[in-house]
């Protein structure tokens, strides 16, 4: 297990690769890694001859300064869970410095509006953050495949839409959402839940499980009210949204329409801790 923190030397381990012929997965993270994470990690190992993960917490994507400071680093921690998966791995942990210089600015993206949906109404810049990170990440990684886990279904379209955009030469895999046995979809930001907080959790994948059962016979605006009344009666969860949406464009559906997919969004706080989660409904 090499842990790197300079892009200069990163590049010289996959140019070695590289001349032999191996192909190089990526898994791109913000450390305090867990279970979903390392399920990212094995697919990612299985599907390619190397691999490299980043731990690296991202300022441009952080709206909320707090949080910025709060986000868990665990980078000890996060190395020994990964040689649980293997040896091999390339762990690229660089500084602020080494990946934006002088200069912490994020690019300006316009992602045919994907940006301005759910997350990006309440999280102003976020996505211009991640999309400038990852841009950065990939041109300094340079992988054949790139794994994104399907917690954040946003972030991945947006993803697959600037690799698109900029032709970067590297295939999205989406990894579906690992969770936690009582449901909670697994976050880094779990382990700050306070324990009664904690308990409460599960509620957020359990209503959307019912909302999905409701789509079946019931019209999106009533199962967006149904969801909305039931957290405003919850005595902890405070509910920011929750949307039903096309899952290529992403727009807010008002009807139904055959032949095409839909899927549900959640944003919730539990006490100070922003959960989000998503689900399939047909």
């Amino acid at each position: 297990m090499k842990v790197i923190t300079e892009k200069s030397e990163l590049k010289k381990e996959i140019e070695l690769l590289k001349s032999q012929g191996k192909t190089l997965g990526f898994v791109p993270t913000m450390g305090a890694l867990h279970k979903g994470h390392l399920s990212l990690v094995q697919r990612a190992i299985e599907e390619n001859d190397a691999l490299v993960v980043s731990i690296f917490v991202n300022p441009t994507q952080f709206n909320n300064p707090d949080d910025l400071v709060t986000y868990p680093r665990t980078l000890e921690r996060d190395v020994t869970l990964l040689q649980t998966a293997s040896n091999d791995i390339l762990v690229y942990a660089p500084t602020v410095e080494d990946i934006y210089g002088e200069h912490v600015v994020s690019v300006n993206y316009d992602f045919d509006g994907l940006e301005h949906k759910m997350e990006g109404k309440f999280r102003p810049g976020h996505f211009d953050g991640v999309g400038t990170i990852v841009k950065r990440l990939f041109e300094i990684v340079t992988p054949n495949t790139a794994y994104f886990g399907e917690k954040d279904f946003q972030q991945l379209a947006i993803i697959k839409k600037m690799v698109e955009m900029y032709n970067v030469p590297v295939s999205i895999v989406p990894c579906e959402i690992l969770r936690e046995d009582s449901g909670l979809a697994m976050s880094s930001r779990n382990v700050r839940l306070k324990p009664e907080y904690l308990e409460a959790s599960p509620f957020i994948y359990e209503t959307l499980k019912t909302s999905k059962i409701k789509f079946g016979t019931e019209s999106a605006k009533d199962v967006v009210e149904w969801v909305e009344s039931e957290f405003k009666n919850h005595p902890l969860l405070e509910l920011e949204y929750f949307v039903i949406a096309d899952v290529d464009t992403l727009e807010t559906i008002e009807n139904k329409k055959e032949n095409t997919l839909y899927r549900a969004f959640v944003a919730v706080y539990a006490d100070d801790i922003r959960l989000i989660d998503n689900l399939a409904l047909n």
